[in-house]
């Protein structure tokens, strides 16, 4: 790992634990095993880390719709995406902590929330065909999207306080959001 990515690893895994302001570039540097002139070369405040760690995340995402196939009916492509991105952040619990934590914050510029934006760019075209198709509600997409973003909020809090976990639980989520989504 070099030592950028160290940074961002030690950094993510510091601010998910102990908080935005609990969390000095002294203690990411000890904890990236660097120097602080270092942490300063790569990234000349904590904002423009928890940017980049926004960033790196949001890119990340993406790859969940490296093998959507657009062929598919609009309520496969929907179930497909709301399963790999749970999937997603249940592989990834620490960014999930981090995105929930920084989401709504103001230390997240527009820029990168506008560059972060690309990471749903497939969904957005997906509900715009499904609109399109009279398959989606006639709602403005981005009221759907953030519809969608808090069934996949409240259900990534649900999952990771539970104890024992109920198979069918994803399903009837997915099923419950199509049902809110669909004409």
């Amino acid at each position: 790992m070099n030592k950028k990515q160290a940074i961002l690893t030690s950094a993510l895994k510091l601010l998910t634990e102990k908080g935005v302001h609990n969390t000095p570039m002294s203690a990411i540097a000890k904890e990236a095993g660097t120097g602080m002139g270092t942490i300063y070369n790569y990234f000349p405040n904590k904002e423009l880390l928890i940017n980049a760690i926004y960033l790196n995340i949001k890119k990340q995402e993406r790859s969940i719709f490296l093998d959507f196939q657009l062929e598919q009916p609009i309520k496969t492509q929907f179930e497909k995406y709301f399963t790999s991105i749970i999937a997603f952040f249940i592989d990834n619990p620490t960014y999930f902590k981090f995105m929930e934590q920084l989401q709504a914050s103001p230390i997240i510029t527009q820029e990168s929330r506008d560059e972060g934006q690309k990471s749903v760019a497939p969904v957005y075209a997906l509900l715009l065909k499904g609109k399109k198709d009279r398959i989606i509600k006639a709602i403005d997409i981005d009221e759907i999207l953030t519809f969608i973003g808090g069934a996949i909020l409240s259900y990534l809090r649900w999952y990771f306080n539970q104890s024992e976990l109920k198979s069918t639980s994803l399903k009837n989520q997915i099923q419950m959001v199509w049902d809110a989504i669909k004409e």
